[in-house]
Order: C-alpha cells, then structure tokens, then sequence
C-alpha cells in the first residue's frame, strides 16, 4: 500500500489512499486510538489503514481489537464513548454484521454515548444482483441514530466520516452510522482531512436559569439529582461547586455516580426513598425523567404535597413533555451550572436547609448501618451482598466497576459507591444484558493502569462470555463476579409474585462459568462459602490475567425493588 501524501497547511491536509485510508485518517484527527470489530472483507481497507498506521511515522498507531461477536465490538466503543466523552469507534462486515450490531447501538442512543459504527455494505455495482450480505442498512438504524446514511463515493468518505464524529460528539450525544459500498471503500482517492479544534461550549438560558434560582430560594427541601449528561457533557465539577456552595442534597444515578464519593456529606444516595418522596422541590439534571425517578413524581409522601420539579438538560429535544415542569433549561450543562451558582449569588432570601439536610444524612446514615449485617452475612447459600462487602475491601479509588444484568447488578448499584466520576458502567434505561465484556474491553484499553470488575448476572454472562477470548487474545485482565443463582431472578420472582409460580426462569444449577473461562484460556474458581469470597477475589487482582470468580448464591432473595420498569 502506498504511504498516504501530506500536503497542505492550516485547517486541514491532503491525504491519499483507498476509502480505509481516508476513513481512519479522520477517525484519528477526531481522538480515536482503537478501532473495535470482527473481520469481514466489506471492511478490509479500514483494517488495512489502521495496522499500516504504524509503518508511516506521521499516523500515530490504532489499536485494533477484534471480537467474537458483533454486538461486543459495538458494546466496546460505546463504552469508549462514556468512559473517554469522546466517540468511540466500531467497524462492522455488511448484513449480519450490522444487524447484530443493532442492540448496541441503541443502548448507546437510550445513554446518550457518543459512537461511530462504520459498516461494510455490498458493491456499487452489484447491488440488486443478490451479492453476499446484500441490506439496505441506513432505514434499520436510522430509528436509533441521530444519522444512519450510506456514503456513495470514495470522494465522501472523509467529509461523511468527519460530520459523523462532529455529529455523535454533539449535544446530545449518540450513536451515528454509515455504511460505505464494498468498491467504495477499495478505491482511491484524495481528500482533505480536517483539523479538529475545540467545540464551542455553547451560551446557557440565563432567563431560565434565573427562575430556577427563583424557585430554589422558596424550597425548604429540594433535592439535586444528577445523571449520567453531567459526567459526559464533563459538568462533574460545575456540580460539585454548585452543591459545595449551596449545600444541597443529593442523589445520582448512571454515570453520575461518583461525582460525589461515598462520604462525601451531600450525597444522600441511601436516602434516596425519602428524599424524593419528601421533597418540595426536585432540580433533575442531565438524565430523563424515565421509571427510575417515578417517571417525574416527587413528593406525596408521608402526607408531603407533590414537589415541583425542575429539568435541566444539554439539549432542547431532551426535555420531559409527559410530567409538568415547573421550570426547565436546555443547554451545555456546565456553563449553566456555573450560571445557576453565580444567580443564586444574586438572590436575595437563601433559605437554610439544615434541618432537611440532617434529616436526609441521618436516613442515610442509618440505612448504611443496616446494611452492614447483610454486607457481612455468613449465610449459606450466600448472600449477594456479602460479595459487595468483601469487593468494596479491594476496591482502588480508580476502579471501573462494570454491571451487566439484573437483581445482582442492582445489589451492586446499592452497595457499590464509585470514588470518582466515569467508573461506574450499567445498563442503563435501555436494560441491555450482554453488553459487559464489551464495556470490560473498553476499561481495560481506555484505563490501562485502572482494576476493572465486571459483575455479571449469570444469565448475563451467557449472553457473551464467549469474548473471553478476546480478553485473553489481547492480553487484556479482568476480575469476573458471576453471581450464580441458576436463575432469572429479575424475572422469577415477580412472575411468582403475579401468578404464584414461575415458568421459563431456571438455568442450570451451579454452572462452572469458571471452567468456561479456563477453557479459553483465562482463570478461575467456583466459590461456595462466604468466607472464601475475599480470598478468592485477591486471588483474582493478582492473577494480572482474564479470571471469573463462578459465586453461587442464593436464588431465593430477590433485589427489594420499588419498580420493575413498567
């Protein structure tokens, strides 16, 4: 292959070679440095660019991380996106290998994750003639995209791929797809790649931000809670300022977790049932108003009136239309952030929230006592939850923690408090299972020098522990948690709740997911009794290799939830 020319100066070079060359060129411009995929020869080229990186001095090196399922691949860069809030990228044969990809890319549009899929798709000039892997890709995803196109002519391919990484970066962020003919992406060309500056961070609604601060100076509760918008659009420390300054409790789900650590004194999260059904005043930012806040209704509780509740999100089409609000702001959240701080300034009556806040502290001071018996539990079957006591013991403060599946992932979500923003990975309001070994990839490559746990459900873990390999192919070490039930146990328990019995809810019992893990060439154990599950977790932080620790625990507790969703 011919070295890609430079030429040019200012704002952008000129760079030739096939449709890969081009394609990768700007993908590395944009901050890319890993390429996630499957092989599939629609796609050759863009492989082609990536490992040919590394014998031209002026392209810095892609990393290229090939899977074993698609929907891994997709899964990868999507929590490249959440965990770098730059977008990630996945390349994908044509057909199959972008139909699998489809739950992917919708977990990344229902987070909000900034993604890049580039898909192969069959040549120009056979189209119609049935070739392999023939599909009209763009009308499958467009549903899930803020753009699916297809990229007609090599010449596009540049300018297509920089509007795709603009586009999937920009508020609010998400997934953007192109797919790119097979003799497309094999031909020649010259095209310019653009330099990438910085974005403008955008003006914030002053107007509105002033009646939000109207609003707060008559609460005598309010409540902040902050989602994963905050950490992507990097407001984490325009929200610590803003809530250090007015000390206001809080609460945060998804990726807003760990803004504020354990400890920290505003932070309420084992308060949570309280603080928003006693609230008057809820101040939502950066997360939909969806069923894990009561889709929007705060207060009424304990003879409470409904609180008012106050949106504030990064972009218009964000904002909640199925509840009342009773004031809104759409726009870069750490700029209006920053605004709401400096117009409370300006308000002349600050009430005191003393009395709401001790209240709130010592509910959740008292709920995390009284998690230590369960934490500590020396049942047999074990208890899911002594695993999170004897996890939370080895824990760094720059821990990624994965989750991927149901009741056992929700145990982890309560016991689990990250120490920093961007180290907490979930399912999110999408609920996808599957999604962990891609996320587990993800970490490892983007935190080199991070521990990386990735617990999963076991009926999670059926669903990809098969990219174990790929952990193991590209010398990647993880720390598995299967929490062994031998069921569904999101689903068991509420099926027997309804009609008294459950049917389609078992897997086998005691399943050696551990032995699974071996064969494919990682490391690990089964663990039976809670006194061997910090051992074993030790054990598994120094193996420096791919290991699952196979808990069996007990399928009779269901996570006490207050909603399933629905």
């Amino acid at each position: 292959m011919t070295e890609i020319e430079q030429t040019g100066s200012g704002s952008s070079v000129v760079r030739e070679g096939h449709g890969g060359d081009l394609a990768v060129a700007v993908a590395r411009a944009h901050g890319v440095s890993a390429m996630f995929t499957l092989s599939g020869a629609h796609v050759f080229p863009l492989y082609d660019a990536a490992v040919g990186g590394a014998e031209r001095p002026s392209l810095p090196p892609l990393r290229l991380v090939d899977v074993r399922h698609e929907q891994t691949a997709v899964f990868a860069a999507e929590a490249v996106g959440k965990l770098t809030r730059t977008p990630g990228l996945a390349v994908v044969t044509a057909g199959p290998g972008v139909t699998n990809a489809v739950s992917a890319v919708t977990q990344a549009h229902q987070a909000g994750s900034p993604l890049v899929l580039l898909g192969g798709r069959a040549p120009t000039q056979r189209w119609g003639a049935g070739s392999l892997q023939e599909l009209d890709h763009p009308p499958l995803l467009a549903p899930v995209t803020k753009l699916a196109a297809t990229v007609p002519k090599v010449d596009e391919i540049a300018p297509a791929v920089d509007q795709a990484f603009r586009l999937a970066g920009t508020r609010h962020r998400g997934p953007v797809f192109l797919d790119v003919p097979m003799d497309q992406l094999y031909s020649r060309t010259s095209a310019s790649v653009p330099d990438v500056g910085e974005t403008d961070l955008g003006e914030p609604d002053v107007e509105a931000v002033g009646e939000i601060a109207t609003l707060l100076a008559s609460a005598q509760r309010p409540l902040l809670v902050l989602g994963s918008d905050v950490y992507l659009d990097r407001a984490d420390c325009a929200a610590r300022t803003l809530v250090e300054e007015l000390e206001l409790p809080v609460v945060a789900n998804g990726m807003g977790r760990g803004i504020f650590p354990s400890g920290h004194p505003q932070l309420v999260s084992r308060a949570r049932s309280t603080a928003v059904g006693r609230c008057d005043l809820a101040i939502v930012v950066g997360t939909p108003l969806d069923f894990r806040l009561a889709y929007g209704s705060f207060g009424g509780r304990d003879g409470a009136p409904s609180a008012k509740v106050v949106h504030i999100v990064d972009a218009p089409d964000q904002l909640a239309r199925h509840v009342p609000l009773a004031a809104a702001a759409a726009g870069p959240l750490r700029v209006t952030l920053a605004t709401l701080a400096t117009a409370w300034e300006q308000v002349l009556r600050r009430p005191g929230w003393t009395a709401w806040a001790a209240e709130l502290r010592a509910s959740d001071q008292a709920a995390r006592a009284r998690d230590l018996a369960l934490l500590a539990a020396d049942s047999d079957p074990i208890h899911p939850a002594r695993i999170y006591g004897e996890l939370r013991r080895l824990l760094a403060e720059d821990a990624v923690v994965i989750g991927d599946g149901g009741d056992f992932v929700s145990f982890a979500g309560k016991y689990v408090e990250p120490a920093r923003p961007g180290c907490w990975l979930d399912p999110g309001p999408f609920g996808c299972l599957g999604a962990g070994l891609g996320a587990a990839i993800a970490a490892r490559v983007s935190r080199p020098s991070s521990q990386v746990v990735l617990l999963l459900g076991d009926g999670a873990a059926g669903m990809s522990l098969l990219d174990v390999d790929t952990l193991v192919r590209h010398r990647l070490p993880v720390v598995m948690v299967v929490g062994n039930n031998s069921c569904w146990g999101l689903e068991k328990h509420p099926m027997r709740m309804l009609y008294g019995y459950d049917v389609a809810t078992d897997l086998a019992p005691a399943t050696r997911y551990d032995e699974v893990v071996r064969a494919l060439g990682g490391a690990g154990e089964t663990v039976t009794r809670p006194d061997g599950i910090g051992p074993a977790l030790r054990r598994a932080f120094d193996s420096e290799v791919p290991y699952l620790l196979n808990v069996l625990t007990d399928p009779e507790i269901p996570y006490p939830r207050a909603t399933f969703g629905v």
